[in-house]
């Protein structure tokens, strides 16, 4: 048995934690924060609920595959309801379109907006769930150390796949500026702009359409504590309120944190928190990774959030609303190619209370609003209440019905806090874009090189951002620290 110290209580680390913990080792997670979960964590006042961070479920057969390496279903520790329709698409005033949760009434949706559209999708689909087969079960599972990873026979056929863009690819089969929007929606979840992604990550729209838009009762924090309870029945213990000053080594070893001025000593460290941060609780010449490397590198955006509670229920929104209304590009360029506050931001709104009374109140709404930004911004009061007042206006002009003064309260949440709380790296929300350069085996590594028993795992390793390939990191991480020992 060897005693492994993790840092951090986020998806991949609980993740890591389950598996570690099953290979009969002795685990002991430290969060910084008073409670687990990481980015996923719950934010409750006067009776409301809101997930602080991550909102969707998808890629459901993620979680039925970490449960199931322990014998376990997800329903064993929390509850489903696929969601219909799955999300709803506003492009104007009164003028939006619900993604249902079947497959046929979406390809109907395509042919009725434009003629031809349907079958085009239905082609588009088929390659989409054999890419997702490909990469989803088989390809992110890989430790991302060798280009070889990425070779197979059924890759080799879709290499070009990875020399063209999504965008390129999608623009070429539809011409409604809708359906365009909505195929390359899904994309956003990978941290970059559909004309930086490789194609063959068109497999995120069969998460997308083939998988469904999923609901956990009482929000993602119900997965979070769905892990956790399997975590501790493998025996994993949890310190909150445990903030790591130092990874202790010796002659280049990691034998230890430093962890309110006391060392605890540790056969193996794995961070889950931010890989910036847990480098600099190392000397310099330890550090794998140099500043010039992390400031040239392509992050995913940061994220201005608003929890907001009003006294009524809202109409003619659905629980996941995303607001298109603006000009994509001229967002993205703000967000990727010249970093500064967006004049016109997209933005998305979850009205969890629409489906789960558990997040509001009878007869009052819960709202958690988010605008993609880019990292490490200027961000101050002021700029929060303007961005506020202008989502507000237009959340009333395309729904029509006055909401300000139905406001109770509302929290934000921004580049500062994401800085403050996750020691994240400018103040990133989602970790390092997944653009061509920045995929797989050219990704920071699992497996320090220059510190022997030091492990990373998260949003910024392989595979990925987002709650599935957190728990798929998780994964990789434990393989590669069970091989070493």
């Amino acid at each position: 048995m060897k005693k492994i110290a993790i840092i951090g209580s986020g998806f991949s680390a609980l993740s890591s934690a389950c598996y570690l913990a099953k290979a009969g080792n002795e685990v002991t997670i430290y969060e910084k924060n008073s409670e687990i979960g990481g980015r996923a964590r719950r934010y409750q006042r006067d009776g409301f609920t809101f997930d602080i961070g991550p909102t969707w479920y998808w890629m459901p057969d993620v979680f039925e595959k970490f449960f199931g390496d322990f014998g376990k279903h997800p329903k064993d520790y929390y509850t489903l309801e696929k969601l219909d329709p799955g999300y709803e698409v506003y492009f104007g005033t009164n003028d939006s379109l619900k993604i249902s949760g079947k497959i046929e009434e979406i390809v109907e949706l395509f042919e009725r907006e434009e003629k031809g559209a349907g079958d085009k999708l239905r082609a588009f689909l088929k390659q989409a769930s054999e890419n997702y087969d490909i990469a989803v079960k088989d390809i992110v599972y890989r430790p991302g150390v060798s280009p070889l990873e990425l070779i197979t026979p059924q890759t080799i056929t879709r290499l070009h796949l990875l020399l063209t863009n999504i965008q390129s690819q999608i623009r070429k089969k539809i011409k409604s500026e809708k359906l365009r929007k909505i195929l390359e929606f899904p994309v956003l979840f990978l941290g970059a702009k559909p004309n930086n992604t490789p194609a063959l990550y068109n497999f995120m729209n069969w998460a997308d359409f083939g998988l469904g838009t999923w609901h956990p009762k009482d929000g993602m924090y119900s997965v979070v504590l769905g892990i956790q309870k399997l975590a501790e029945e493998l025996g994993v213990k949890f310190e909150t309120n445990a903030n790591v000053e130092q990874i202790i080594l010796e002659n280049g070893t990691a034998t230890g944190l430093r962890i309110r001025g006391n060392q605890l000593p540790a056969d193996i460290i794995l961070s889950g928190a931010d890989y910036h941060h847990t480098e600099s609780l190392l000397d310099i010449k330890y550090r794998q990774y140099s500043e010039d490397y992390w400031s040239r590198r392509t992050f995913a955006p940061s994220s201005l959030l608003f929890y907001v509670g009003f006294d009524k229920k809202l109409m003619n929104v659905s629980h996941h609303t995303l607001f298109f209304d603006a000009d994509f590009e001229a967002h993205a360029v703000s967000i990727y190619d010249s970093p500064e506050w967006p004049t016109n931001p997209l933005f998305y709104a979850s009205f969890a209370s629409l489906t789960d009374d558990f997040f509001a109140p009878e007869g009052k709404e819960a709202a958690t609003f988010l605008i993609p930004l880019a990292p490490d911004l200027v961000d101050n009061e002021e700029a929060r209440q303007k961005y506020f007042d202008i989502i507000l206006t237009r959340l009333e002009t395309l729904t029509g019905q006055d909401l300000k003064k139905s406001i109770l309260f509302s929290k934000s949440y921004c580049v500062n806090d994401f800085k403050e709380d996750y020691n994240s790296y400018k103040g990133n929300a989602y970790g390092l874009a997944n653009i061509l350069t920045q995929t797989a085996f050219l990704r920071p590594r699992i497996k320090s090189k220059k510190v022997k028993n030091l492990f990373f795992t998260g949003q910024l390793t392989v595979p990925g951002p987002g709650v599935p390939p957190a728990l798929i990191s998780g994964k990789i991480a434990s393989e590669s620290i069970m091989k070493t020992l």
